[in-house]
């Protein structure tokens, strides 16, 4: 209840103080290049239901049909505003209106495309998937540079699946065993930091 009670307060006021930042962002992100504003991806939620996650745009409006779902190093499909977007992670504010909403929370695993869903052990996918998905978590944080780390490797996709991928898996089920409000609001505090340095 707690839990909830901070996603709604948090995220509201978010979306309050932000508005201004955010209409500047899509007016950015609308004149940069040709496309939507936002970009929607089917994700996977509290005990599986699949819902849609909410992101500026940071790639060329084709980007799905040009490459893999996974984002490389300086892929070409991303924007100008994009590559800003990305650094910054000024992309991810529009969840804030999923948290509102009921599908996310403030803190929590990061929600997952259903392909990589179905690669996690059963006990981890069911474990996982107990909580709302997150904004933030542990994995956000020790993974901010996932791209850049994936541009070295000879097969980035292989690379996510069987390096990135479990240790992303093994912080989230970490979180779910340990989740606590004062955890959440250190995480909150910690990803703040981040962002501004």
């Amino acid at each position: 209840m707690a839990k909830r009670m901070l996603d709604l307060l948090g995220s509201a006021l978010g979306l309050l103080l932000l508005s201004p930042l955010l209409l500047v962002v899509a007016l950015w992100v609308k004149l940069d290049s040709p496309g939507p504003v936002m970009f929607r991806q089917e994700r996977v939620g509290l005990r599986g239901r699949p819902f849609l996650i909410h992101k500026f745009r940071t790639m060329a409006a084709d980007a799905p049909a040009r490459g893999p779902q996974i984002t490389i190093g300086a892929d070409p499909r991303i924007t100008a505003a994009g590559r800003f977007l990305r650094r910054s992670k000024l992309d991810e504010l529009p969840q804030l209106w999923d948290v509102l909403r009921g599908a996310m929370s403030l803190v929590g695993p990061r929600p997952e495309v259903p392909r990589y869903v179905a690669l996690y052990p059963e006990a981890a996918r069911v474990l996982v998937l107990s909580v709302r998905p997150g904004i933030t978590d542990l994995a956000s944080l020790q993974y901010r540079d996932e791209g850049e780390q994936l541009a070295s490797a000879a097969d980035p996709e292989r690379a996510y699946v069987e390096q990135v991928l479990p240790a992303k898996l093994a912080l989230s089920t970490q979180y779910v065993q340990e989740a606590s409000f004062g955890g959440d609001l250190r995480l909150i505090l910690a990803t703040l930091a981040a962002l501004l340095r």
